[in-house]
């Protein structure tokens, strides 16, 4: 039974940093694609960042230059480091996974595992 785990999730000010990490388990192979989504209260589901097994990245353009996902196979882990937030970042994050490539536009529907989710806010 695959689990995946999120932590580092907390309030802070504009302007601060949180770092959000996901650990999965059940499982004996690695992910091809790891990513992160958020969802605001109201609002639907939305892709953040999600890296393939070569490393390769993609981000939500609300994001790109303030949030940094990263990795760590050996671990079947993956983290998500925030930056600069604003408080339209605020949301419910969950990390999912999926044994196939990350999708082009970062569909939610392409990820098999998901997290239960950790809250994010940031006040102005």
């Amino acid at each position: 039974q695959v689990q995946l785990v999120e932590s580092g999730g907390g309030s802070v000010q504009a302007g601060e940093s949180l770092r959000l990490s996901c650990a999965a388990s059940g499982v004996d192979y690695n992910f091809h694609c790891m990513g992160w989504f958020r969802q605001a209260p109201g609002e639907e589901r939305e892709g953040v960042a999600a890296i393939d097994i070569l490393d390769r990245t993609i981000y939500a353009n609300s994001v790109k230059g303030r949030f940094t996902i990263s990795r760590e196979d050996a671990k079947n882990t993956q983290d998500l480091q925030m930056n600069n937030l604003k408080p339209e970042d605020t949301a419910v994050y969950y990390c999912a996974v999926t044994r196939w490539g990350c999708p082009a536009n970062m569909e939610a529907d392409a990820f098999e595992f998901w997290g239960q989710g950790t809250q994010v806010t940031v006040s102005s």
